[in-house]
Parts: C-alpha cells; sequence; structure tokens
C-alpha cells in the first residue's frame, strides 16, 4: 500500500451526504424496525471495528429489546480503497453463538467481499439467525449479492469519512457522512 501523506489526510472534507439530523432519524427508525422483528427475543449485537461503533453505539440506544454487544475486528488486504476479499481476523468474538440471534452491524458494505467473509465465518457457528445491519451501502461497488436486511442509506461511489468512518484513522469523530476529497 502507498504511503500516506499529510497533505492526502487533510485534504478537504467534501459534500455532505447524509447529515447529522439524518443520521440520527434514520438510526432511530432502524432502531424501532429491529426491535419489533426480534420482539420477544434477546439480540447479539456483532460491532465490527472500528468504522461501526458510532453507528453501533446510537443504534442499541435505539433498540427497545434485550441486547447483548460483541465486537469483531478484521483485517482486508488490498489498496486503501478496495477490498481484496482476503480477511485477517483480527479480534474474534467472546461469547459462543450457536442457537442465537445474531446481528452484525457494519459501518458500510462497499464490495462486499469482506462482509461475505464474515456471513460464512460466521454462520458456520450454527447462529439461530444471522442478518446485517449497515448503515451505508454502495449498490455501484457491489461485487457479490449479499443479504443486508437493514440499511440505512444508500450513497454513490465517493469515498466517505464521518459518523465512524475514516481516512488514515482521521475524520471519525464528524458527526456526519461527507465525501472526502483526496
Amino acid at each position: 500500500m502507498a504511503s500516506i501523506s499529510r497533505a492526502d489526510v487533510e485534504a478537504p472534507i467534501g459534500e455532505v451526504l447524509v447529515s447529522a439530523d439524518e443520521l440520527q432519524r434514520r438510526v432511530r427508525e432502524l432502531g424501532a424496525e429491529i426491535s419489533r422483528d426480534y420482539a420477544g427475543r434477546s439480540l447479539l449485537l456483532v460491532g465490527v471495528l472500528k468504522g461501526a461503533v458510532f453507528f453501533l453505539s446510537d443504534l442499541m440506544r435505539s433498540i427497545e429489546i434485550p441486547v447483548e454487544l460483541d465486537f469483531m475486528a478484521v483485517a482486508s488486504y488490498g489498496s486503501a480503497t478496495d477490498s481484496s476479499g482476503v480477511v485477517r481476523i483480527l479480534k474474534d468474538l467472546d461469547v459462543v453463538i450457536e442457537g442465537r440471534d445474531v446481528l452484525i452491524v457494519e459501518d458500510i458494505v462497499d464490495s462486499g467481499l469482506t462482509l461475505q467473509y464474515l456471513i460464512r465465518n460466521l454462520g458456520s457457528r450454527n447462529p439461530r439467525t444471522l442478518e446485517v445491519c449497515a448503515l451505508l451501502t454502495k449498490p455501484e461497488r457491489r461485487k457479490v449479492d449479499l443479504p443486508t436486511r437493514y440499511v440505512g442509506f444508500e450513497i454513490p461511489d465517493r469515498f466517505v469519512v464521518g459518523y465512524g468512518l475514516d481516512y488514515a484513522e482521521r475524520h471519525r469523530n464528524l458527526p456526519y457522512v461527507a465525501a472526502f476529497e483526496r
């Protein structure tokens, strides 16, 4: 991977694609939908580190059924903006998911290759149900067809930062999602 210069990291933030108000409204809607769909059951939320942390935190506060929380961290090899689909687990789950209702909470589905790996990996552990909730999806970039039950927003094929998404570990703290003009 090419090195990232200071100028790259400090490039200007571009157009706001999803405002802070839109994010909060949609997260509440997703929380209500998940609460209805899993009523009477306990749900395990699996957050994909690091990008999903903001979304996961807000989402779980909007869910009105019992939830548990665990995290996975994965690394995809390839360029800075493209996943090769070759995935390495950096942090695995701490809990057993066999027989449980599991919801993977992801920040963005781009090519879908990393998420495809996670679905296969977690599916092999025999959960009762396994679904996906993604804050953002880029349908134009999809290389594999994935069952994404809950989607916050479809966005155009642009590199984005904010609300947990980063470029070189910067800009995660923005309260909105914006294009990053590299």
